[in-house]
């Protein structure tokens, strides 16, 4: 049936950028429709249990629907934004009602959540201080197609930070490369390029500006330095922070002060006491909550990346009641069983903390948590966990960190008793 076209109206909003409809009683998940639209649809995939397919012909259009200010978003293009075609109220009333449904399928947790703007990008667009292009075998770059190896060249990208663009990457042939990732500052002038070569031999690299750092991607993510610093530092609040090219940091402008904010107002710390940061990254929030314990307190930092965790102590190192331990979350917990805890936050990795981690957490006696996620399935599953091990679920805040896209930005508040 791939290759097929069908007439339906598509309904609810489904995890992923995807709307539900039905053809002949199955489910097809469509890209690039609207809630409430009938659309004429081409089928990209088929299984047992359902269909994928791309909107190719709007019939009965949504009053949320908007022209893609990007010529490269719509079917069989870019991969990279999937609500392009919506206002942005309406992206964000979207992800809203996403996180809500995962929330009470996988948890049953009944929520309404609402999904907050983040200033810096009034209209969706210029926000992403970090992209990665994909090169194709002409050395032209771009994005792969949506779930496909195929590489769509584009001229420029419109949710890339205006300082990304500048770089001049899409200007470029990077013949004998596969990836090139493009790094600016939000908050300083510091610019840098990760590329990947297609063998273990560097190619000759294209001009670029003598200012723009320089590292090569080995199989694995290992990095080697190749011209200038190793990444871009970032300024939260009154805090200077480095962050090696390869060390997680939010790419939106707004992120990191907006969720540091979130942290603390979901946390309340107070002097003296005992916080953790678990997936601690460069050190964002043990910065924030060191801010608020005190000398009296303690931070303890968990990262298990290698160069994150010695950003993180670079970045902390003027507190010397914050300690950073590059380690498993879940192995370091291990050792500190049997010590007090007032405080929490977790920021893992898509994947989540999963079952045994929330445990882990509640063996600790902390009051509180924080727990923040980009991906609202593995959240929901962790909640889960969490009120099993005796927690009560406060609270949960959405951040628009992500225009144009289905990814969001979660702040879950659990207390207990």
């Amino acid at each position: 049936m791939v290759g097929t076209e069908v007439d339906l109206r598509v309904d609810n909003v489904a995890h992923g950028g995807w709307c539900v409809g039905r053809h002949d009683e199955q489910v097809v998940f469509v890209r690039h429709a609207l809630p409430g639209e009938r659309v004429r649809a081409r089928v990209t995939s088929q299984t047992k249990r359902f269909l994928r397919a791309d909107a190719v012909e709007i019939i009965e259009s949504s009053p949320d629907r908007v022209q893609p200010p990007c010529p490269y978003a719509g079917p069989g293009k870019c991969g990279g934004c999937d609500w392009q075609h919506a206002s942005l109220e309406a992206q964000r009333r979207l992800k809203g009602e996403v996180v809500a449904d995962q929330l009470r399928r996988i948890a049953g947790i009944d929520r309404e959540v609402v999904v907050e703007e983040l200033p810096g990008a009034s209209d969706g667009l210029g926000w992403r201080t970090r992209v990665r292009f994909a090169v194709d075998d002409e050395g032209r770059p771009g994005f792969r197609r949506h779930r496909s190896h195929e590489v769509h060249p584009v001229d420029e990208c419109a949710i890339a930070h205006p300082d990304v663009n500048a770089l001049g990457v899409t200007d470029t042939t990077w013949r004998g490369f596969t990836e090139v990732e493009a790094i600016t500052s939000a908050s300083h002038a510091d610019n840098a390029v990760v590329v990947t070569p297609r063998s273990a031999r560097l190619p000759a690299l294209p001009p670029l500006r003598e200012s723009t750092a320089v590292l090569r991607r080995f199989k694995g993510g290992r990095l080697q330095q190749v011209r200038g610093r190793r990444g871009v530092r970032e300024t939260v609040g009154d805090r200077e922070y480095r962050v090696s090219a390869g060390s997680f940091w939010q790419v939106h402008p707004g992120a990191a002060s907006a969720l540091s904010e979130a942290v603390l107002d979901a946390l309340r710390p107070e002097p003296g006491d005992t916080a953790l940061d678990l997936y601690c990254g460069a050190g964002l929030f043990a910065g924030a909550l060191a801010g608020a314990v005190g000398p009296q307190g303690r931070v303890l930092g968990v990262e298990s990346e290698s160069e994150a965790a010695r950003d993180a102590r670079h970045n902390l190192r003027d507190m010397p009641w914050v300690r950073v331990e590059q380690a498993d979350v879940g192995a370091q917990l291990r050792e500190w069983v049997d010590m007090r805890v007032d405080v929490a936050v977790v920021d893992p990795p898509r994947a989540g903390v999963g079952e045994v981690v929330a445990e882990q957490l509640a063996e600790l006696r902390n009051r509180r948590v924080a727990y923040v996620s980009c991906d609202p399935a593995t959240l929901a599953r962790d909640l889960g966990a969490f009120i099993g091990a005796g927690y009560t679920l406060e609270e949960v805040r959405a951040f628009d960190s992500f225009p144009m896209t289905h990814h969001v930005e979660c702040v879950a508040t659990l207390s207990r008793e």
